[in-house]
């Protein structure tokens, strides 16, 4: 059979413009349309398809690199039969006017800083496909209030959620394995967040300047990270990796498991004003109490830790008090901050005889506190005679035994 076909197209063709002729029969010449509609369709200007643009991937699927418009937008699951499974990098850069994006339920993947700084997104709808989110995906998205993570996802990139000042919650998945540095810095309305069995690797700034997080819970079957009273630690509990900035009370003592605290592990944390470091601790990261602008009094109950750098108390005006027994802190100053014997947040008083036992009440923001006595002040030797735990921030010591010695003394310090 002899075919003839001719095609009109002009710099304005649309769509509908298309046109065809054939001897052949019908159907063929049908699909001979449809076919010849499908590769325009694809090849035509932005405006005509729906305000997206895509790339080919090697396998054949569609990638949406980029898109012009605002408002409410879906991501179709398909484009002329073939699957859209990905979102490039940048792809939604500058779309001032976007407000909320649903994404079909093909895509696996989301590129690097696809949403990038779209101040207008308040709403993202991510289905169960996707199982990559890149870095800076959300970057800047400061009105982004509600974000549901797929179970699909096991890495958390870097800075994915930087600087989404609106989120107030969100829920990591049980399958992600690893959160990247600085992935939910700047989240100023963020007050809380649970770290899930499986994540054994977490960077560094994760939570800073997320100044109303009150907790950080970590799953107790986690084999690398755990949790105490909202303050993350590795496992067993030797490094403190982050205190939440908006953790109810204004004091804090560090446990006497703790050997190292880490980098910005107290960053910007406003709302402190004491911290009890324990003899235990041997080093204090770099930035570790930076701009805790409301620290008044930083209390060692040892030697002075070694610092990881410069910036260990940088914008602080914290004294640092350190025990009259202990040696080794000469100089004057510590880590750029003035030095004073003496610790100033434990106080006794009341001191008198109750039912045949000479007592005394204390307060402190101490957990705990060892009492110790002496005979003598001249050459004193002394031994512990108690220890008492504070509720509500004071207690009361009494010793039985202090009619057998004409004359007892009694120090106070944290274990």
């Amino acid at each position: 059979m002899t075919k003839m076909m001719t095609i009109k197209s002009d710099k304005n063709m649309k769509t509908q413009d298309f046109f065809a002729t054939t001897t052949c029969s019908n159907t063929a010449a049908a699909r001979f349309r449809t076919a010849c509609a499908a590769k325009l369709l694809l090849a035509l200007p932005a405006a005509v398809q729906a305000q997206f643009t895509y790339t080919t991937n090697n396998d054949g699927t569609l990638n949406v690199s980029g898109y012009t418009g605002g408002g409410a937008v879906t991501i179709s699951n398909s484009v002329n039969g073939l699957p859209v499974t990905s979102i490039g990098n940048n792809a939604f850069i500058d779309c001032s006017g976007l407000t909320s994006v649903t994404i079909g339920t093909n895509v696996t993947s989301i590129g690097d800083q696809a949403f990038i700084g779209i101040q207008s997104l308040t709403n993202v709808t991510i289905p169960n496909s996707v199982t990559n989110l890149g870095f800076g995906v959300f970057w800047g998205c400061n009105s982004l209030t509600n974000v549901t993570i797929p179970n699909g996802v096991t890495s958390i990139g870097y800075a994915t959620f930087n600087g989404c000042s609106s989120l107030t919650s969100i829920i990591i998945p049980t399958n992600v394995t690893s959160i990247g540095s600085y992935a939910f810095a700047g989240c100023g309305s963020l007050t809380s967040i649970i770290i899930p069995i499986n994540v054994t690797d977490i960077g560094s700034h994760v939570f800073e300047s997320c100044g109303v997080l009150a907790a950080i819970t970590v799953d107790p079957n986690n084999p690398a990270y755990s949790s105490v009273a909202g303050v993350c630690f590795d496992k067993n509990q030797t490094t403190l990796i982050q205190y939440p900035a908006g953790k109810a009370g204004t004091a804090y003592a560090v446990p006497t498991t703790v050997t190292s605290i880490g980098d910005h592990a107290f960053f910007i944390c406003r709302n402190l004003t004491s911290v009890t470091i324990p003899s235990s601790v041997t080093n204090i990261g770099d930035y570790a109490f930076a701009y805790c602008t409301s620290l008044t009094g930083i209390y060692f109950q040892g030697n002075a830790p070694g610092l990881g750098g410069p910036s260990a108390f940088l914008g602080d005006t914290a004294t640092v008090y350190f025990l009259p027994w202990i040696s080794g802190w000469g100089g004057g100053t510590f880590g750029g901050l003035t030095t004073a014997v003496g610790s100033q947040q434990l106080q006794a008083g009341g001191a008198g005889v109750r039912t045949n036992q000479f007592g005394f009440t204390f307060t402190g923001t101490n957990s705990q506190v060892i009492v110790e006595a002496c005979t003598n002040l001249s050459t004193p030797v002394w031994s512990p005679v108690g220890t008492n735990t504070l509720t509500g921030g004071s207690s009361y010591f009494s010793d039985a035994a202090w009619t057998n010695y004409p004359d007892h003394f009694y120090r106070l310090h944290a274990p």
